[in-house]
């Protein structure tokens, strides 16, 4: 059992950092593994990976269930509490500048790109011997060899599908405000309640945008391979939805420990840690909206 030493906490050796590194090893490795290595385009076996991710799957269930006991039996002190809180800011800072890359990229292909490869800023013979006759406009739908380019029918728009999941995670930010509320004042029912209608209203987001993306692929014929709209596009919204899912799925766990009895007025860092990662999902997906969809 982890103990406190001197003041300072020190957790016992784990075997946990371990076994993480080696599933995600194993999951790497079997996805380079079967990725493509000639022209046919086939994907290899993935055995290895899925060996690779069932490993982080026990390593997660494993850890963050050591660390809930551990918890729940009053093990922590305010040092750890500060330790958890610094290490859950710099992850979401970490978050913030993975999405800030793929912006970038948005931005630099959008605003410099485009209009260097038209011959804007003194660019003429970027313009001539780069690509001859170019027109810049986006979303961008033309390849200057189109061999093995998958040109879409049409682009997603603003308001449709979007703007109902705009409306939904803006109101899970509203709910899961209420569910903190709610725990705050000891109401347990309130915080229940609050909670599931914000994890209800995250899985509902994941299955439209699931939706979505069967109809780009489906009837407009809008995939990766479709130019640098179609790669940015997926990009940002793909991860988005990931991590839209990663929130649900760590909201998911809160509810179930809260309707456990888990959490008091004073102590509930877990949940908070959640909310959190749920309001950062919540402004990462307006700047996707404004920059992706609508502009």
């Amino acid at each position: 059992m982890s103990h406190a030493s001197g003041g300072y906490y020190l957790p016992e050796p784990s075997k946990w950092p371990i076994i993480g590194s080696i599933g995600l090893f194993l999951t790497l490795f079997g996805f380079a593994s079967a990725l493509p290595h000639n022209t046919t385009g086939a994907v290899g076996d993935l055995t290895i990976m899925y060996i690779g991710m069932a490993i982080l799957v026990y390593m997660l269930f494993g850890w963050f269930g050591q660390v809930i006991g551990e918890s729940e039996a009053g093990v922590y002190d305010a040092q750890v509490d500060r330790s958890f809180r610094m290490g859950m800011m710099w992850f979401i800072f970490s978050e913030v500048m993975f999405f800030a890359a793929f912006f970038g990229a948005l931005f630099y292909v959008r605003t410099l790109a485009l209009p260097w490869l038209g011959g804007a800023d003194n660019n003429a013979a970027t313009n001539e011997f780069l690509w001859n006759g170019f027109v810049p406009s986006w979303p961008l739908n033309v390849m200057p060899n189109p061999e093995g380019y998958s040109a879409y029918k049409e682009i997603i728009g603003a308001w449709g599908i979007p703007a109902l999941n705009t409306a939904i995670l803006l109101t899970s930010g509203v709910t899961i405000t209420l569910a903190h509320w709610a725990l705050k004042k000891a109401n347990r029912g309130a915080l229940i309640f609050w909670l599931l209608a914000t994890v209800v209203l995250g899985f509902v987001f994941v299955g439209f945008q699931v939706a979505e993306y069967g109809h780009a692929y489906g009837e407009l014929n809008l995939k990766l391979s479709s130019g640098i709209y179609g790669s940015t596009f997926f990009m940002l919204t793909g991860f988005h939805g990931l991590h839209v899912t990663i929130g649900a799925i760590m909201l998911t766990v809160m509810l179930f420990r809260a309707i456990k009895g888990h959490f008091t007025e004073e102590n509930h860092f877990a949940f908070e840690a959640a909310a959190w990662y749920w309001h950062f999902v919540d402004v990462v997906w307006l700047g996707l909206f404004i920059f992706v969809y609508w502009l």
